[in-house]
């Protein structure tokens, strides 16, 4: 009988490296190689014709992920096996990754240009140029070409321009339809829930009002059963995160909603105990006083209290804080916020034709906004885009389908890349795409050139009209096409025009639909130049004995 041999369980190899100080030329060498192996995974991504990167998964027979986004690229690189190489690409990653976080895309595009600028600038320092000095003239470039790119902005401002700057980043035509019609509706703060569907059309519903998450505290309380909600008609809203154990305690609320002739009270409490519960399922049946009780929106503290002070002024009322010793034994009609509709079902909370001051709920609406584009953390920015989004009171949810699992879930977040591009694009306007914007900062760089009888500013200048190049060329060559031939073709037809790489030819943005998002195209240059300069400063690397593990750039 033959024994069974047991097959090796498989082992992750340890990261290992040597404490101490490394030091040039080790140092250049080393984080140029790590530096172009993060790249040069990421550089395939970049176009409308992107080749696809495959990442493999911890468990040895599931199938690779497939991904063409360079910022999920760069984040699936934990460490490379040298350390030496491994600062590099971490360098690069972190850059990467705080990139996606701040405007959504525009990742392989800063990859390829601080790839150029890197390597560009390693030669010259290497032949005895000056790493500071290089440093001070690429940035003083770099305030040069932004110039340009702000001059090129163009505004989005009608539904067909709108499709074909969401054609642009997910190349898509029926998202991008969907995706025009929603934002043309609910505008650039518009709440757009995307969600999984059966169907493998693509499915837009859109909804009166706002809503947040919060449902009604009892099945109870549903008196709309074909749609298992409750439902109330000019409505009072008690607005708090109070805990309601007594009848008594809540009866301030209910008196002073029947004195001041109100159809319907809604009660907004963190927690209502089952006696409460029902007495007011009993109140509403015998016909006295159509209420019922909901949550305080989401669980974190600091969320419930931005979601009552944007109900407040939706409603026109006032938010009653447990934190704060709220009762209810001093409550006025005037604390009460009002609306046309209010309704409720397991999940959610919704408010149709808020009451609140038009002018106050305006003032908020640009504290909020302000706030929202001067946030640099992505779930801050989020946050507060929903919270203007709701006060807006429009929203839409997208169904997406697909034949698998993983391709509605690759769908969904190029969909979530898309979206943050459509309010980016609404603000900051568009240029014209497939890195032609950044050829036309050359004219300047050109004409300082010229002038220039400073080696080092010489060589910066040359360094930057080489990165301007690179995501057109990468473009062009993803394609499978001649970058020289096509930027010859380009240059001879004259400003505002593009190359189209899905017919070929030369084509002019306005009517072609290759843009850029102007805050990523500026975001992504400003990325690239500013990093590669500083990495080309970096003298010496020090390895600690034991490393912390973490996978998030701080």
């Amino acid at each position: 009988m033959m024994r069974r041999r047991s097959r090796p369980k498989p082992t992750i190899p340890e990261f290992k490296q040597t404490p101490g100080v490394v030091l040039q030329p080790r140092v250049h060498q080393s984080m140029q190689r790590g530096i172009n192996k993060l790249v040069n995974a990421i550089r395939p991504t970049l176009g409308p014709r992107p080749r696809l990167v495959a990442i493999e998964k911890v468990g040895r027979d599931k199938p690779p992920e497939l991904l063409d986004s360079g910022g999920t690229i760069a984040r699936r690189v934990i460490d490379l096996p040298d350390a030496d190489e491994n600062i590099g690409a971490m360098y690069v990653r972190g850059l990467l990754w705080r990139l996606q976080e701040k405007v959504g895309d525009g990742t392989a595009t800063a990859a390829v240009m601080f790839q150029e600028i890197f390597n560009r600038g390693l030669r010259y320092i290497a032949a005895g140029g000056n790493a500071m000095l290089l440093r001070n003239y690429l940035e003083n470039g770099l305030r040069q070409a932004m110039e340009v790119l702000d001059d090129l902005q163009v505004p989005v401002e009608d539904r067909k321009l709108l499709n074909r700057v969401a054609h642009s980043v997910c190349y898509d035509p029926p998202l991008a339809e969907s995706l025009a019609e929603i934002f043309d509706l609910v505008g650039e703060y518009g709440i757009v829930q995307v969600r999984s569907s059966r169907a493998r059309d693509i499915e837009r519903e859109y909804i009166e009002g706002s809503y947040w998450t919060g449902g009604l505290h009892s099945r109870e309380m549903i008196t709309d059963a074909a749609n298992k909600r409750a439902q109330a008609e000019n409505a009072a809203l008690l607005i708090s995160d109070l805990e309601f154990e007594t009848f008594e305690q809540l009866e301030p609320a209910l008196r002073l909603a029947v004195e001041n002739g109100y159809p319907a009270l809604v009660i907004m409490a963190s927690k209502i105990s089952d006696a409460v519960t029902g007495l007011l399922v009993t109140n509403q049946k015998a016909g006295r006083l159509q209420t019922f009780a909901v949550k305080t929106p989401t669980l974190r503290s600091d969320d419930q209290q931005a979601a009552m002070e944007d109900l407040a002024v939706l409603t026109g009322g006032r938010p009653f804080v447990k934190a704060a010793g709220d009762t209810l034994a001093s409550l006025t009609p005037e604390a009460l916020g009002q609306a046309r509709r209010i309704w409720a079902d397991m999940e959610y909370l919704g408010i149709v034709g808020g009451k609140g001051s038009p002018l106050e709920r305006r003032d908020w609406i640009k504290k909020l906004s302000i706030a929202y584009h001067a946030a640099e953390e992505a779930e801050k920015r989020n946050k507060l885009c929903e919270r203007v989004g709701r006060l807006y009171t429009g929203s839409a949810v997208l169904w997406l389908g697909g034949m698998t699992e993983s391709e509605i879930e690759a769908r969904k977040e190029l969909t979530a890349r898309t979206i943050q591009a459509l309010r980016a694009a609404l603000y900051h306007g568009v240029l014209p795409g497939g890195g032609a914007a950044f050829l036309a900062c050359r004219q300047p760089l050109r004409q300082a050139l010229s002038a220039s009888d400073d080696p080092d500013e010489q060589a910066a200048l040359r360094i930057l009209l080489a990165a301007l190049e690179a995501p057109f060329r990468t473009i062009v060559q993803n394609a499978g096409l001649n970058p020289a031939q096509a930027l010859n073709q380009l240059e001879q037809a004259g400003p505002g025009a593009t190359f189209d790489v899905t017919t070929g030819k030369v084509a002019f943005s306005a009517d072609s639909g290759v843009l850029d998002i102007a805050e990523v195209a500026r975001s992504a240059l400003h990325s690239a130049v500013l990093g590669a300069s500083l990495a080309l400063t970096i003298d010496a690397f020090v390895h600690r004995h034991k490393p912390p593990v973490v996978t998030e750039p701080d």
